[in-house]
């Protein structure tokens, strides 16, 4: 099988070592070899690189033109190969990252200071949305989502940190419509709701096996927004820790206590495309976030 890369490499080296021994020295061939890879060379291109003889070996004018541009191809993947090594070796590179907006804003941001004093090569590119997104099709490096991710043959995930889900309501609103005691009586209430999840069914119990229908008079495509009408006093909502943690710990939510337990704790994972070698900048990345939000979200 003609190989031209390994010809371009024996014609370079024979023209800057006078011989095809010293080329195939420097390549780890036997001379036969390189000879071989050379003449196979120039059937494909159709012309003679050099004169050959027993005692001498001179570059023919279609040589001395084509010579050039083999340096510089043979550099280009030298300098490519050396590149993509070292980033093995260092983390540095642009790093695309796709995140939730509310989770971004609140735990991403305030950790990118850090995280770029760590690893100062590598530039993040931030992607803030809570749409579901195609990882590949949008040429992101990373994800990250709450809750338990489907199965895909191109992807692998890493949970970064356990979150623990929350129903809750604002003091005033308990006040003015009382405190459910069962899932059932959700649905009896003003419950605000997520749209990009199933917005009318809220799943309890171990195995989800409990469901209730609920509604409500507002529904949001944002975490952030149904929890300040929460906290106005709107209604009741089942949102992760990471949310309403703040706010529960003021006093301005409500935990409420039903007669079945909210989800088992979901999980906050980063999710990245299924390949052999996992690119540094990736890498240290997601050991970081591991880090940085056991310790946050503890």
């Amino acid at each position: 099988m003609f190989d031209q890369l390994t010809g371009m490499r024996v014609f370079v080296l024979a023209a800057q070592q006078g011989s095809i021994s010293a080329a195939a020295e420097r390549l780890e061939l036997s001379p036969t070899m390189a000879g071989r890879h050379l003449t196979q060379l120039e059937e494909y291109l159709g012309v003679k690189l050099f004169h050959r003889s027993t005692r001498r070996l001179s570059i023919t004018e279609p040589g001395i033109n084509y010579l050039p541009a083999c340096e510089r191809i043979l550099a280009d993947i030298s300098e490519a190969n050396r590149m993509v090594s070292a980033q093995q070796h260092q983390a540095q590179g642009i790093l695309r990252m796709n995140v939730p907006l509310s989770f971004g804003i609140k735990y991403l941001a305030p950790l990118m200071p850090l995280f770029s004093q760590t690893y100062p090569q590598v530039q993040v590119e931030l992607g803030l949305t809570d749409q579901a997104i195609d990882l590949l099709a949008g040429h992101w490096d990373m994800g990250i989502r709450v809750g338990s991710l489907a199965n895909s043959p191109s992807l692998q995930a890493r949970k970064l940190a356990d979150c623990q889900l929350h129903v809750c309501a604002a003091p005033a609103y308990l006040a003015q419509h009382g405190t459910p005691q069962t899932v059932a009586d959700l649905a009896q209430h003003n419950c605000l709701q997520y749209s990009l999840s199933e917005p009318n069914r809220w799943a309890f119990g171990t195995h989800q096996q409990t469901v209730v229908e609920v509604s409500g008079n507002l529904t949001a495509n944002n975490g952030d927004a149904l929890v300040i009408a929460a906290i106005g006093g709107q209604g009741i909502i089942y949102k992760p820790d990471f949310l309403v943690r703040d706010a529960l710990a003021d006093g301005r939510l409500v935990n409420l206590t039903l007669d079945q337990p909210v989800l088992p704790q979901e999980g906050i994972y980063a999710f990245y495309p299924k390949q052999r070698y996992l690119p540094l900048k990736v890498r240290v990345m997601i050991d970081f976030l591991t880090e940085q939000l056991q310790q946050a979200l503890a």
